[in-house]
């Protein structure tokens, strides 16, 4: 599913935006922290946002966004600094992966560093993916799992030292009705798919990649 690319004005500064609306209701399991979690959602948002964002009603700030693309019901808000025009996509027999890719502050996740988020510097990873199959409730969480051992793959094979960024998300999307599939891990039929997807879409945006 192709996202629709906008752009916005914010305080003088233009912006863009992506959008995914869907057609019909879909399961979407998410690191987001605006809409995240598991559960049925209509769409789904990737906001780029100035490098010194500062704003803390980043709940209202999303669902006014909403409101003015006429977005209804539940959907997801991600926020990054990255260029969103620059997104970039992954397809593996079935699979579609959408990316945007910021890299400025890389980070190993298992570091001795310990800050609070509101010091955490700009440069994030947002993931966006759509499997076409039902998955279990486990096997969608694993997905997640295995989407974020992918990025992390990629950036190595990259060049980039790093596990991912401070602020990374992921969106895994999914019907809600068929046949269900309980697996969703790397060795898994869709799950490998979802990986390699998620793996070619990164290194693509580290070509072009913001530090």
């Amino acid at each position: 599913m192709r996202p629709d690319l906008r752009s916005r004005s914010e305080h003088g500064t233009d912006l863009d935006l992506l959008s995914w609306r869907f057609v019909r209701p879909m399961t979407v399991a998410s690191t987001a922290a605006i809409g995240g979690g598991y559960g049925v959602r209509q769409w789904i948002l990737n906001l780029q946002v100035p490098h010194d964002y500062r704003r803390t009603d980043v709940d209202g700030h999303v669902a006014q966004i909403a409101r003015e693309l006429e977005l209804r019901d539940e959907g997801v808000g991600m926020m990054t600094a990255a260029a969103v025009r620059d997104v970039t996509h992954g397809h593996e027999m079935g699979v579609d992966v959408w990316t945007t890719v910021g890299v400025k502050t890389p980070i190993w996740a298992a570091s001795d560093e310990e800050v609070g988020e509101d010091h955490v510097a700009p440069g994030t990873i947002n993931i966006v993916a759509f499997l076409p199959v039902r998955l279990s409730d486990a096997g969608l969480l694993n997905a997640l799992t295995t989407v974020t051992e992918a990025k992390s793959q990629a950036l190595w094979d990259g060049g980039i030292p790093a596990t991912g960024t401070a602020s990374d998300a992921v969106c895994v999307v999914c019907p809600t009705n068929g046949e269900l599939d309980r697996f969703g891990g790397p060795r898994s039929v869709w799950g490998s798919r979802l990986a390699r997807a998620v793996h070619r879409a990164i290194l693509v945006g580290l070509d072009g990649r913001d530090r």
